[in-house]
């Protein structure tokens, strides 16, 4: 693809995301979305493979269908309330629908099924911004609506993380777990939103942090399944003893950074009253944390098969050096000691 071209795309691609988020219109935030969709389609197909083209027809057509439902209960809103603006969603109906909509268009659960085969289907570095970039803006509408029906952000959240969980644990491609993890942290996510929103701000900036640092790794890797992850020792010697603090992290074990975004959560919906809800979020993140551990013992334990065919490439260094990598996962790793400071900041 050109440079330009792709400029272009990428400009797209941010001009709908901030059309989205500066809109307070039902109507504006829908074509905000639409232009992000059709920005990011080409880009998804520009590698022409079987897998990509059939990622990009699923993509198309759910995200058309999220799309259409929230511009029907937009109208529907405006039919029975007189008013276009998104922070005026008084009726139930249309706020049920809206939020069934963008949980369609996150991939959040039970409406996640499409979310593991894109990506599976994508290059590593499209599957970034599609795990990433894209949920911004739909999760803007989310947080600038005002949710009659706060019991439906609470199950989806828990469905989220319950099948984040357990759909990670019998995959064996990297792209279809980070998938079902990008799930899981969507849960953790919508369980906090309606109780504080800067919460849930901050832990998807963390989210984007550390999914950025494993992709990046893969992607120096060229690694898109768990038995290519064991040779990554002799190519990257470094790379291969981060990865596994990368890996903990998204797991929310300490004492890495993405351990504070889950107990911050866990806190805050103790203290809402909602024991039982945080119980069962803090054991589905043990199931995530398994498959995670799969990925760090493929990486550090494992030692790949040497044979006349796979001894050369396997024995290559990686001699790439990646700056943004380096700041991504120090970050990753090492930001639990300012907890008090994003405590403060976070709950004033």
């Amino acid at each position: 693809m050109s440079p330009y071209i792709l400029t272009m795309f990428l400009f797209c691609l941010g001009l709908g995301t901030m059309v989205t988020f500066s809109s307070s219109h039902w109507l504006l935030a829908w074509m905000g979305l639409e232009i992000n969709t059709l920005a990011i389609i080409p880009l998804m197909a520009q590698h022409h493979h079987p897998r990509a083209v059939e990622a990009t027809t699923k993509y198309f057509l759910v995200q058309a269908t999220a799309a259409a439902t929230l511009l029907f209960a937009g109208m529907i809103n405006a039919w029975t309330t007189g008013q276009w603006d998104i922070d005026s969603m008084a009726h139930p109906i249309p706020s049920t629908i809206v939020t069934l909509a963008l949980a369609l268009k996150l991939g959040l659960a039970p409406t996640h099924a499409w979310l593991p085969d894109v990506l599976q289907g994508l290059d590593l570095n499209i599957g970034l911004i599609l795990a990433t970039w894209q949920k911004l803006a739909p999760f803007s509408i989310l947080i600038h609506m005002q949710h009659t029906i706060p019991s439906l952000l609470i199950l989806l959240g828990l469905l989220s993380t319950l099948v984040g969980g357990w759909g990670g644990l019998n995959q064996t491609q990297l792209r279809k777990i980070l998938a079902y993890s990008s799930i899981a942290h969507l849960g953790w996510m919508l369980l906090v939103l309606q109780f504080s929103p800067n919460m849930a701000l901050f832990t998807l900036l963390l989210y984007f942090i550390m999914t950025f640092s494993i992709f990046s790794v893969f992607s120096l890797n060229n690694s898109t399944n768990i038995n290519s992850l064991t040779t990554t020792w002799t190519k990257a010697p470094v790379l291969s003893a981060l990865a596994p603090l990368i890996l903990l992290s998204l797991g929310g074990l300490p004492p890495l950074s993405g351990f504070m975004p889950k107990w911050m959560i866990i806190q805050e919906l103790s203290h809402q009253g909602m024991a039982l809800i945080t119980t069962t979020a803090a054991l589905s993140a043990l199931l995530s944390l398994y498959f995670y551990l799969r990925l760090s013992y493929a990486m550090t334990l494992t030692f790949s098969p040497n044979n006349v065919m796979g001894t050369l490439s396997w024995r290559l260094p990686n001699t790439n050096m990646n700056l943004p990598l380096a700041i991504s996962s120090s970050a990753t790793a090492l930001l639990l000691p300012l907890a008090p400071a994003m405590a403060s900041i976070i709950m004033p």
